[in-house]
C-alpha cells in the first residue's frame, strides 16, 4: 500500500466526522476526548489512515480500537472500508522504506502490481509498520504489544495513555507515592529512589503510578529501554527460558534496560527459584544505576515466603504506599475520568457517586463508563437522575423523591450518643462531643445535597476545612475499627428512607 497523502479532502474529513459521532453512540466506552486530536490522513485502496499524536497513543487504537472503527468507517461510508493507524513518524519510515522494497521487486523480475506484467499498479503494498494495521492473526514478530521507547520489548506489557501523570488525581493518600514517582521518571536511577517500591489495596492506583512513569520517561528519553512486566510475565518467561535451556537471553533480555518496571511483585512468594533469578537480576540492575520500580499489595516485610535478602533490597529505596482515597479526591477522580472521556459530569451527580462508592478507583471509573454507556443507549442527559439510575437506584413511584435532612441525621447521632444538639452547635472539642459532631458531617455529607460551607454552618458556622477534617477522620476510622464501622452502618439505616418497591 502506498504511503498515505497528508492532503486531505472535504469528503474524507466528512467521513472522519461522521465517524466519531458514531463511535460516541455506538461504542462510547472506547472514546477518549483526545480522538479530537486523531488527523485523518486520507483514503487510499479503500484503506483511511488515521495518525494518532504519538506511538503510545497509536498502539492503544490498535489494541482496543481497530474493529469498532472499521465498523464506523463501513457503515458511515456505506462501503467495505477498513482503517489503519499511523504514528507521528511512521509515514517518513514508509516512505524510507518503500524504494528499496520497489528495488528488490524489480531485482526478482516482478512488477509493482506483483503479477510481473509490467502494468502500473495502483497501489504498492509495503510491510506494515509494527502495531498497526495487521491482522490478529499476524506473527508477535511484526506487531509488537506495546512501544516503550526506541529499546523497548515486544513482550512487554502495554502502556495505555489514559494513566499518565496528568490524568492522576493527587490526595492525602498518594501524595508521597506520587511526588516519588515523579522524581524518578524526571532522573531514573539517579533520583535516589532506587527501587521505588509501591503498595496498597487493589484498584488504588499503583498500575496507574507504574504506566506513568514509564509514560513519561518514554517522552522525555525515547531511547531509552523499559521493560513493563507483571510478576506473573517475569515467571513466565523465566519457566519458558529454564525448559528451553536459554537462560543467557532471558538474563540478557532483563538484565540490559534502563528501567525495570514490574507490577504485583508480591506474586513471588513461595517461588523459590524465580526468587533466586529475581534477586540477581536486582542486583544487576542496581549495580548498573538502572531505575527499578515495584508495585505490591502488601509492603516487603508483609510480603509470605519472601526471602530475607529480597525484603532487605526492597527497602533500599523508597517504599511508600497508596491508600483509599477521601470523599474529596473521590469527586475528582470521577471528573477526570469523565473529561478524558469527553463528557461533563455534573458536580451533583459526581458527589452522589463519590458518596455510594468509596471501594476503589477501578469501582469509581466502572461507574463513569457505565453512566456513559446508559446517556448513550436512552439518549439522556447526564445528570443526578441518570446517575441514580447507572447505580441500580429505584426511583420512588410518584410524587417527588424524598430527601433525607440534617435535622434527621442529627436525631440518630445525638440518640445513639446522648449529647444534645447544643453540644454539637457548640466550640466545645472534648472527645465525647467531637466524634458525634464529626459523624453528623460526615453522614450529612454522604446523604444529603449540601455543600460544605452548608454543613459547616449548620454546626456552629465551621468552615469547610473543618468539615473535610471531619469527614477524613470518620473515614479512617471506620476502616481502621471494624465496631465503629458497624456503628456508621446502624446510623445509615437509622437515617435512609426505605425504598419504595
Amino acid at each position: 500500500m502506498a504511503a498515505p497523502t497528508s492532503i486531505m479532502t472535504e469528503p474524507d474529513r466528512q467521513l472522519w466526522n461522521g465517524m466519531l459521532a458514531q463511535l460516541r453512540g455506538s461504542a462510547a466506552a472506547i472514546c477518549r476526548q483526545w480522538f479530537e486530536e486523531i488527523e485523518p490522513m486520507g483514503l487510499s485502496g479503500g484503506v483511511l489512515s488515521l495518525r494518532a499524536h504519538s506511538s503510545i497513543h497509536r498502539d492503544y487504537l490498535q489494541r482496543q480500537c481497530l474493529g469498532p472503527f472499521n465498523d464506523a468507517a463501513r457503515n458511515v461510508s456505506g462501503r467495505l472500508l477498513s482503517v489503519r493507524f499511523l504514528g507521528p513518524d511512521d509515514e517518513a519510515r514508509e516512505r524510507a522504506a518503500a524504494p528499496s522494497e520497489r528495488a528488490g521487486t524489480a531485482a526478482a523480475g516482478v512488477s509493482e502490481n506483483g503479477r510481473g506484467d509490467g502494468l502500473p499498479a495502483t497501489a504498492v503494498e509495503t510491510k506494515p509498520v509494527p502495531g498497526h494495521g495487521v491482522p490478529a492473526s499476524a506473527s508477535r514478530e511484526e506487531s509488537p504489544v506495546t512501544y516503550a521507547g526506541g529499546g523497548g520489548h515486544d513482550d512487554s506489557l502495554p502502556l495505555s495513555p489514559d494513566y499518565g501523570f496528568e490524568n492522576f488525581v493527587v490526595g492525602p493518600s498518594n501524595r508521597l507515592a506520587h511526588a516519588a514517582a515523579l522524581a524518578i521518571a524526571a532522573n531514573p536511577g539517579r533520583a535516589g529512589y532506587n527501587p521505588y517500591f509501591v503498595h496498597g489495596g487493589v484498584g488504588l492506583g499503583k498500575t496507574h503510578l507504574l504506566q506513568a512513569v514509564c509514560l513519561r520517561i518514554t517522552e522525555a528519553m525515547p531511547d531509552a529501554s523499559i521493560y513493563y512486566t507483571s510478576c506473573e510475565g517475569f515467571m513466565t518467561q523465566f519457566m519458558d527460558a529454564v525448559a528451553a535451556g536459554e537462560m543467557a537471553k532471558f538474563r540478557h533480555k532483563f538484565r540490559h534496560v534502563d528501567v525495570l518496571v514490574v507490577d504485583d511483585i508480591h506474586f513471588l512468594a513461595k517461588r523459590d527459584r524465580t526468587q533466586e533469578e529475581f534477586f540477581h537480576t536486582f542486583n544487576a540492575l542496581y549495580q548498573a544505576h538502572k531505575q527499578i520500580v515495584l508495585s505490591s499489595d502488601a509492603p516487603p516485610e508483609e510480603i509470605p515466603d519472601l526471602e530475607e535478602r529480597l525484603v532487605s533490597r526492597f527497602k533500599w529505596g523508597l517504599v511508600t504506599s497508596v491508600g483509599m482515597p477521601c470523599y474529596e479526591t473521590r469527586v475528582e477522580i470521577l471528573k477526570k475520568k469523565a473529561a478524558m472521556r469527553g463528557i461533563v459530569l455534573p458536580d451533583d451527580a459526581a458527589c452522589h457517586i463519590a458518596a455510594k462508592i468509596d471501594s476503589n478507583i477501578r469501582e469509581l471509573e466502572g461507574a463513569v463508563v457505565k453512566l456513559q454507556v446508559t446517556a448513550a443507549v436512552e439518549k439522556r442527559p447526564i445528570d443526578l437522575a441518570l446517575a441514580r439510575h447507572a447505580l441500580g437506584e429505584r426511583e420512588p413511584s410518584g410524587g417527588p423523591e424524598p430527601r433525607i435532612q440534617i435535622q434527621t441525621i442529627i436525631n440518630a447521632v445525638t440518640s445513639f450518643y446522648g449529647v444534645k444538639m447544643t453540644d454539637l452547635q457548640s466550640k466545645r472539642r472534648q472527645r465525647s462531643i467531637a466524634l458525634p459532631r464529626q459523624l453528623c458531617m460526615f453522614l450529612a455529607r454522604r446523604h444529603t445535597r449540601f455543600s460544605l460551607e452548608e454543613i459547616g454552618g449548620y454546626f456552629g458556622g465551621r468552615d469547610h476545612t473543618t468539615v473535610m477534617h471531619a469527614i477524613r477522620t470518620i473515614e479512617h476510622k471506620r476502616e481502621a475499627d471494624a465496631e465503629f464501622g458497624a456503628v456508621v452502618r446502624s446510623l445509615e439505616d437509622t437515617i435512609r428512607i426505605p425504598t419504595v418497591s
